[in-house]
């Protein structure tokens, strides 16, 4: 052991007295590390994005979503009257409804949950408090497929959902700008011209325009109550009545009226604003997701006055496409390494020819082509795991840049720093290989008569 040690001391001497050389040398090193490191820290963060947006949209959920084809015009189906007028002719659709969710849920075997939702946008008061919320009418199913959880409080019960009653569970911003200084459970809040009873406060979620895209939205800002409490105390989109107007028919609802031509039918009113469908296996999303068109499709007359989105398997494709962007990434960086590897042997073979005379003095004193190997092999690996460490501190420092500069989430791994330290370390005593064995096929006598 003190022979190696001894070996050890010259060869790290003979690094130091070239301090430049060394330094140059380890460049392809430290890059190949930093970037290595750089790349893999990317991928990372997203991946923890995907995730974490497969959980605010929840897993194996399909979203059902209205259209409003009220507005859209078809130039081949509009038919000219006497006067030059035009009259859109489209078939009937009730929109969106209840009795859709409750079709989908009863017809499909391989749906596990469903979450019909209604949104109106209303005022929340309270003692001269006031926010801007979202009163949002759901199911109990809700908050189990979208992994909400509460602050405090409780859920509201099978019985209050049945009956409509006057509760709800509030986000956690409506929370602190209504009840900045009390705790909300049991109190009274007025939503619109309802008041309700808060039982509940969620935690805070935190959502990205990814996720809103996907049909996520602002979850602190909403006020929760059971889905007939809306239809009861508020609004049901579906009840219409139906009068003579003139040569067609006049759907009132409250204040909201649509007329509709003897001749042709518009789409109604969507009841819902939303159907979120949960699928018992990943599996069968693809196959469920075109049976609810089937069924959708023929509740509704043929009118496509929705559209169904998978937003588990579109991230995972968005997730895949990434992977495969950081592998290239990845794969660039290794060559890098690889490169590095080359020019410490470059260099180490160079000093080998340059240390012709030292390598035959050693050998004249004693040291066997072992000794020879170990010290030219220690120097270039010496160079290697210092590049590799210089490396990591350059990976890290660039992660961090790219994500304060960026909007890229960048996590940077051990996992990740091991791999760059192994490879660096493995590059190293690879292409050191070579001049160390050639510097030990020296033979010693032509060495000593080396210039």
């Amino acid at each position: 052991m003190e022979r190696y040690l001894q070996i050890l001391t010259i060869a790290l001497e003979a690094v130091f007295a070239n301090k430049l050389r060394s330094m140059l040398t380890a460049l392809g090193i430290i890059f190949g590390v930093a970037a290595v490191i750089a790349m893999m820290a990317i991928g990372n963060g997203a991946q923890k994005e995907i995730l974490d947006q497969i959980k605010l949209v929840g897993v194996n959920n399909i979203v059902i979503l209205p259209i409003n084809v009220n507005d859209k015009k078809d130039d081949s189906s509009d038919d000219q009257n006497q006067d030059g007028s035009t009259e859109v002719q489209k078939k009937y659709s009730p929109g969106l409804t209840l009795k859709d969710a409750e079709n989908i849920a009863r017809s499909i075997p391989t749906v596990d949950k469903v979450s019909p939702e209604i949104v109106y946008p209303v005022m929340a008061l309270r003692e001269g408090k006031k926010a801007n919320a979202d009163l949002t009418g759901v199911n109990k199913n809700f908050f189990e497929l979208f992994n909400l959880s509460l602050q405090k409080g409780v859920l509201f019960s099978e019985l209050q959902a049945q009956k409509g009653a006057p509760v709800c569970v509030i986000g956690p911003t409506i929370a602190s700008k209504i009840f900045p200084d009390e705790d909300p459970i049991g109190k009274e809040l007025k939503c619109g011209s309802i008041w309700l009873r808060v039982i509940g406060v969620l935690e805070g979620v935190k959502t990205d325009k990814k996720a809103k895209s996907l049909g996520v939205s602002d979850y602190n800002s909403k006020v929760f109550t059971p889905l007939k409490t809306v239809l009861l105390r508020y609004k049901d989109r579906s009840l219409v009545s139906q009068t003579s107007f003139g040569g067609g028919q006049m759907f009132r609802m409250g204040r909201m009226s649509m007329y509709i031509s003897n001749q042709g039918d518009k789409v109604g009113e969507h009841q819902l604003d939303k159907i979120v469908v949960q699928v018992k296996e990943t599996k069968d999303l693809t196959a469920t997701n075109q049976v609810i068109e089937q069924i959708l499709n023929r509740r509704h007359q043929g009118v496509k006055d929705f559209e169904i989105k998978i937003p588990e398997l579109l991230l995972k494709q968005e997730q895949k496409t990434k992977d495969i962007f950081n592998i290239v990434l990845g794969a660039i960086a290794g060559i890098s390494l690889i490169v590095g590897g080359i020019g410490i042997m470059n260099i180490m073979l160079a000093s080998v020819m340059e240390r012709i005379r030292e390598i035959g003095v050693r050998r004249a004193i004693g040291a066997t082509q072992k000794d020879i190997i170990f010290q030219f092999l220690a120097e270039a690996t010496f160079i290697s795991i210092s590049g590799g460490l210089l490396g990591i501190l350059l990976g890290v420092i660039m992660a961090r840049i790219i994500s304060m500069s960026t909007d890229i989430l960048t996590i940077v791994s051990f996992g990740s720093i091991a791999v760059s330290f192994g490879v660096a370390a493995t590059v190293g005593i690879v292409f050191g290989w070579l001049p160390a064995r050639k510097a030990a096929e020296q033979d010693p006598v032509e060495s000593l008569r080396h210039d």
